[in-house]
């Protein structure tokens, strides 16, 4: 029997408004532990909440680009658990009534679009962050002790809830990525993962391939990268496959997953919406936003992301355009080309040279990266690093750079290949008996000894040609 993974998204934004959801602490990042709290984000009794305007109208903004509907009326309500993270006793967040529903975010791919339908985007308080002290990872299990920092709690929070459209973990990673974009260039959050202002679970199960059914789901917890989360769910649908074909069922619990080890650590028993007795929030009114509203912020909306993608894949392909567009790198790229450079060149120097040298790209002159690129076989690789490192800086020329010129001589390049090869024996067989990828070692390896005076490309033609005779 094959079996086919069932995956949804939880994903869970930080709005960067100024102050937090209900009351007016403001929002930040690396300020000491609690100092950024009031009796209101504390939860002492009497203190009463105060919508954040701003917040409902990012996460209508929100909702627009993901395709939802905006509910004419929507009711906050209060998520009854007991955590140290939650000093009400409760959260408060939208439940039954959320501000945006039913959308559809186009996921372009190799065969064909996907669309990933999204059940709700609602809008919620942030809860505190526990900090684990002691232990070997960091978290919960084998910690000496656990603190809070209430700093957060109170901020405003955007949770995506995608419906089980999704088939494999890498769709999932692609999707996640495209998300986070669309979240950034709409400017209500920097979505940055080491940072926790963007956070994703995962609830997984498997079937039958062919079969329509929805299974018993475990959600994955704790993971903080797009490449962590594709592991995690690569990891948990490998185990759902051993559990059902030995016979056993699928028991719905939370589980973290360690990167490290890539292991899964099963927490507690997943709960239910009963669990949390959710009831309407009394010390706040409905959201009834305007129909003018809304419509002056769809008019607000740019492009999207998947939308792009597409519109640049034929110049390029599926890959590069979503590197571009998911890396917020194809407005650089547009300019580039438009300067005159060529379309394929320009998308690796950007996602690969500008991108690996940590160069701002919206602080780069296209004008003067289109001329690095159409020089980059003609002057030494040296050079052109150092250049590409320099671009973000103000008043950069490419100019001095391009009066340098690559070594292209065969005759002075000539004995130094053959020094080269002389020198590795081994990988000349290993070239010879069929493993071509060596061909770039021993041009790095010319590069290298010429320290990077020498045309790659001229280099290259040269060690083809010995290494075949």
């Amino acid at each position: 029997m094959t079996w086919e993974p069932v995956i949804g998204l939880e994903i869970h934004a930080q709005l960067k408004t100024r102050t937090k959801m209900f009351c007016r602490c403001p929002v930040g990042f690396g300020a000491g532990e609690n100092t950024q709290t009031c009796p209101v984000c504390l939860g002492f009794p009497g203190a009463l909440p105060v919508m954040n305007r701003r917040a409902i109208e990012w996460t209508i903004k929100l909702g627009l680009a993901l395709g939802c509907e905006i509910a004419e009326h929507a009711v906050f309500a209060r998520k009854n658990y007991f955590y140290p993270d939650l000093p009400k006793g409760y959260q408060i967040s939208q439940y039954d009534l959320p501000s945006c529903i039913d959308g559809k975010v186009l996921l372009p791919a190799a065969d064909g679009d996907r669309l990933i339908g999204i059940v709700r985007a609602h809008l919620e308080e942030d809860a505190a962050k526990t900090v684990h002290v002691g232990g070997r990872s960091g978290r919960i299990g084998g910690a000496d002790a656990s603190l809070v920092d209430y700093n957060r709690g109170g901020t405003p929070l955007v949770e995506i809830v995608t419906a089980p459209d999704i088939r494999t973990a890498d769709e999932a990673k692609r999707f996640l990525q495209l998300l986070r974009q669309t979240i950034v260039e709409l400017g209500i959050s920097d979505a940055e993962m080491e940072k926790g202002t963007l956070r994703v679970d995962a609830n997984v199960s498997v079937r039958p391939s062919g079969s329509d059914e929805l299974r018993t789901r475990t959600e994955i917890k704790n993971m903080n990268s797009f490449n962590f989360i594709a592991r995690g769910i690569d990891a948990e649908v490998a185990r759902q496959i051993r559990v059902c074909e030995s016979g056993e069922e699928v028991r719905q619990q939370t589980y973290d997953f360690d990167a490290a080890t890539g292991t899964l650590t099963a927490r507690r028993t997943k709960e239910e919406a009963d669990d949390y007795r959710y009831f309407p929030e009394p010390d706040l009114v409905p959201v009834q936003p305007p129909a003018e509203l809304v419509e002056s912020i769809r008019a607000e909306l740019p492009e999207s992301p998947a939308s792009r993608i597409r519109r640049i894949e034929p110049a390029l392909d599926l890959d590069r355009a979503t590197v571009l567009v998911t890396g917020g790198l194809d407005r650089l790229w547009d300019e580039t080309v438009t300067a005159g450079a060529d379309r394929v060149a320009s998308a690796n120097v950007i996602a690969n040279n500008l991108v690996g040298a940590g160069v701002d790209a919206s602080a780069v002159d296209a004008g003067e990266l289109a001329k690095l690129v159409e020089a980059r076989d003609r002057i030494p690789r040296a050079a052109f690093d150092e250049a590409v490192g320099k671009l973000a800086e103000p008043g950069f020329a490419a100019d001095p750079y391009l009066a340098q010129e690559a070594v292209s001589d065969i005759d002075e390049l000539g004995p130094i290949v053959d020094r080269i090869i002389e020198e590795n024996p081994g990988q000349v067989l290993a070239y010879r008996g069929g493993k071509e990828g060596l061909l770039g070692f021993f041009v790095g390896q010319v590069m290298k000894e010429t320290q990077g005076a020498a045309n790659p490309r001229v280099v290259s033609e040269i060690v083809r040609q010995k290494l075949s005779t």
